[in-house]
């Protein structure tokens, strides 16, 4: 099974070579892996020029937002199954992508998705918040809950079938394209309880300075997909208040085993 691994990349000279390295470092063999860049200035193009031999796709334009970016990437990839890793994360292990095959595999799901950490940009140990996604069920949706975007892995098929990332959503079209998956279709999906993922924090819907936008996305998307808005978006917001206290308590434990 081929699988397509998407990154976009705007000026992150400080974080891509870490993103290339962590693909790279996948034990599974059959990856297609894009690059698309927005045109960045501040060298980050040169760094991934210098993988060019292992990047499947490559390309730096100029774009108008991370989703219109994906949309691109998703033109071009050919694998049957398809996921994401932002210029800003990295994978949680070398065994990652094996692992998400072996569960799509093993399921015969449309859609797997798992958990995923939060990490302070400059040190991918320290938890932010422990992100651990739980079983689905498709009145979770209802009650503000989806998975974490970039744990989720699709078939192509699945893509075909909802289309591409709104753009109209600048912040949170991944909320409306999980909504469309997860809510609105009949997909076989299947829950994969291993961490696949560290993000490091400070990304479009981390920043303080975007969360009323993001609030205001999330409120008309709910709306538009008839789901009770004022209800699920805050039960949304809510359930990131037990991710950052777990972090604390395993940043605490791990703090403790060291002394």
């Amino acid at each position: 099974m081929k699988v397509s691994i998407i990154t976009t990349c705007f000026n992150r000279i400080g974080s891509i070579k870490n993103t290339i390295e962590s693909v790279l470092s996948q034990d599974y063999a059959d990856i297609e892996y894009i690059i698309i860049d927005a045109q960045s200035t501040d060298g980050s193009v040169e760094v991934i020029k210098s993988y060019a031999s292992k990047i499947a796709h490559f390309v730096s334009e100029p774009d108008t937002g991370i989703y219109n970016g994906i949309n691109k990437g998703l033109q071009l990839a050919t694998g049957e199954l398809i996921g994401l890793l932002h210029s800003d994360d990295i994978f949680y292990s070398s065994d990652t992508i094996s692992q998400i095959v072996k569960e799509a595999q093993r399921t015969s799901a449309d859609i797997v998705y798992a958990n995923g950490l939060f990490v302070r940009a400059d040190n991918v140990n320290y938890v932010v918040r422990d992100w651990v996604s739980g079983g689905y069920y498709r009145e979770r949706i209802r009650k503000g809950w989806l998975p974490l975007h970039t744990t989720v892995f699709a078939r192509k098929s699945v893509y075909n079938s909802v289309g591409p990332y709104n753009e109209e959503y600048r912040i949170s079209a991944d909320t409306e394209w999980l909504i469309r998956a997860f809510y609105e279709s009949d997909f076989r999906i299947a829950y994969l309880n291993k961490y696949v993922v560290r993000m490091r924090m400070g990304g479009a819907s981390t920043n303080m300075r975007t969360m009323l936008h993001k609030w205001d996305e999330d409120m008309r998307i709910y709306k538009s997909h008839h789901i009770p808005q004022y209800i699920s978006v805050s039960l949304k917001v809510l359930s990131k208040i037990p991710q950052f206290i777990k972090a604390k308590v395993k940043n605490f434990s791990n703090k403790y085993k060291t002394i």
